[in-house]
């Protein structure tokens, strides 16, 4: 059994992780009699934590009080802490990166000698490398349309479409995403009356509006990360393509990379594969890079001689390595 320090610190945590727990559930996860629960509530309030016992329930939560509690980080926890700090501290939201840095300076001051060797060895054995640097994204419009979306009202601003140019427009926000290297705010465009999706980086959100408005579902009541990944796949490019894969989608889609294409279930042996590219012969190696016999379903006009040049190319470099003399 833990001696009284260590249960109270126990207690301490498990209140920190959850809004509410019940007193049967606490004594049971520290060992002890519903009594002395109630004594170790006690101690902690009069140490300056505001543990409130909710009516009812029979249960306690910890309530924000003038004076922040210890934070409990496990092992694992403080690790991964530390490395999602780091991250933030390189990654595209301006105005993050001091703030990051002074709170992981501050975390790293807490931690235990053997924890503090622990992500610095992990932070000098990775370099990351490979990805293009990703368009800036200022905290305070990620905020701006954070607040509006709980408020429920409507944002204008300020956009530069690559298509239409700037202007001006207004819309229900619905989700912020974080997408690849963008950021994207999916919402009911007013002004269009149908939904749209715009790059964040592209976003300079201007003085609320105060009008307010009630939340849409999704079309096809489709979750928002679906709902993205088709419109980035498909309806921004212009050239689009479905194609059926003679394999189960549960198959398929782990060889499907963010914003490639959507898959769409038929039965338990075939699905639909929905992408698009900015070429015919962009098509092409998108489809069959997915390693799975095919038929086209919807064809752009191009896209049946781009797969022939490509086959076609693929048997003469067999034809070649084989030394057969007949080329196809």
């Amino acid at each position: 059994m833990l001696d009284t320090s260590g249960r109270l610190l126990k207690l301490l945590s498990l209140l920190q992780t959850s809004r509410e727990r019940t007193g049967a559930e606490l004594a049971a996860r520290l060992a002890v009699s519903r009594r002395t629960l109630r004594r170790d509530v006690e101690r902690l309030r009069d140490l300056g934590y505001p543990v409130h016992a909710t009516r009812g329930t029979a249960g306690y939560r910890l309530g924000a009080g003038a004076t922040l509690p210890p934070l409990l980080l496990d092992d694992d926890e403080a690790t991964a802490v530390v490395v999602g700090l780091r991250t933030a501290a390189g990654g595209p939201v301006t105005g993050m990166e001091e703030s990051s840095l002074r709170a992981l300076a501050k975390l790293e001051q807490m931690l235990p000698s053997r924890l503090r060797h622990r992500v610095h060895t992990l932070h000098t054995a990775t370099i990351r490398a490979g990805a293009e640097p990703a368009p800036e994204v200022c905290a305070d419009t990620l905020m701006a349309i954070a607040e509006a979306r709980r408020r429920r009202e409507r944002l204008r601003f300020d956009y530069a479409s690559p298509r239409h140019g700037h202007g001006m427009r207004s819309a229900e926000p619905h989700s912020l995403v974080s997408f690849g290297r963008y950021w994207y705010l999916v919402a009911w465009d007013n002004d269009r009356a149908d939904w749209r999706t715009f790059r964040v980086d592209r976003l300079t959100p201007r003085a609320p509006t105060g009008l307010r408005f009630s939340p849409r579902e999704l079309p096809g009541g489709q979750d928002v990360a679906t709902y993205l990944s088709h419109q980035l796949s498909s309806l921004t490019w212009p050239v689009r393509a479905t194609v059926t894969l003679h394999e189960p989608a549960a198959a398929i889609t782990d060889r499907i990379w963010p914003g490639m294409g959507v898959v769409e279930p038929v039965d338990d042996h075939t699905c639909l594969l929905h992408l698009g590219a900015d070429t015919p012969r962009d098509l092409a190696w998108m489809i069959t890079s997915v390693d799975a016999d095919f038929t086209l379903t919807h064809a752009p006009p191009g896209l049946a001689d781009a797969l022939h040049a490509q086959a076609t190319r693929c048997l003469n470099a067999l034809h070649a390595t084989q030394g057969l003399s007949q080329p196809c």
